[in-house]
């Protein structure tokens, strides 16, 4: 299994997953389809579908014009989300697949749209994980609470891609690293591994490399709205539970300005 992330807009991620024994591909979210389309023919890759994580424009606002460019193509898209171009709907629990190895799982994780879906996509070797999170799961953040709750966001972030294998590889929809990271630290100012984080991601930024992936063990030690079950953390943003810190802790955010 090989992933291609093709950078997107400003600051948007879409992705390319493709089988490498097929040469079949999916692309995640491609806004700009013919800068994926490209990607995927300079490693002769062919694009058979497209996975998109929710509705707003900058996720999904290339399904049409990628169904020009690739007749008969299947778009994906969560049910209850209104996404435009979608061919084929999915619930939470789904299975696809992708060329002979890779099956793709797909997630209900709603908050930031209802029907927002992140793709756990595992290839030949189980240990050979990845999870597109669209704009739930950020690198050490998670979307804005736009269509749902805390509680949603906790179920999402905590519970739901929380209880994925560890080592899960995180591709999330944006690069947002940085800021996220400045704003953790304003959170956990003793935090080791967030410091190292930063000091590792403003490396690469300033090398123009991504940030992406992370890993789901990662995001649990830098990550504050995914420890927002630990006691100490709680406490730091005046809660007395998870579901009541993912809600302050969003409030924070939403007022911060790093």
């Amino acid at each position: 299994m090989k992933i291609v992330p093709v950078p997107c807009l400003e600051d948007n991620y879409a992705y390319l997953i493709v089988d490498e024994t097929t040469k079949e591909a999916v692309a995640v979210d491609p806004v700009e389809p013919e800068k994926v389309l490209l990607a995927a023919s300079e490693i002769g890759a062919d694009v058979k579908s497209v996975l998109t994580t929710h509705h707003h424009w900058d996720h999904a606002g290339g399904n049409e014009k990628m169904a020009l460019l690739v007749p008969g193509i299947k778009v994906y898209g969560g049910s209850v989300d209104n996404v435009k171009g979608c061919t084929d709907k999915v619930e939470n629990g789904d299975k696809l697949s992708i060329g002979k190895e890779i099956n793709i799982l797909c997630l209900h994780t709603p908050c930031h749209t209802k029907g927002h879906v992140s793709y756990y996509v595992t290839g030949k070797d189980e240990e050979d994980s990845a999870v597109f999170t669209g704009d739930t799961l950020f690198i050490a953040g998670c979307g804005k609470f736009f269509e749902g709750t805390a509680e949603q966001m906790y179920q999402s972030l905590c519970v739901t891609l929380g209880s994925l294998p560890k080592p899960t590889r995180v591709y999330c929809g944006h690069e947002y690293t940085v800021k996220n990271l400045q704003f953790a630290l304003t959170v956990e100012p003793e935090n080791e591994k967030i410091k190292q984080k930063l000091s590792w991601a403003q490396e690469q930024r300033h090398k123009g490399e991504p940030t992406i992936p992370s890993t789901l063990e990662d995001e649990f030690e830098t990550n504050p709205f995914m420890r927002v079950d630990l006691p100490e953390l709680q406490a730091k943003v005046g809660a007395t539970s998870p579901v009541q810190a993912m809600g302050e802790m969003r409030k924070k955010k939403d007022n911060w300005r790093g």
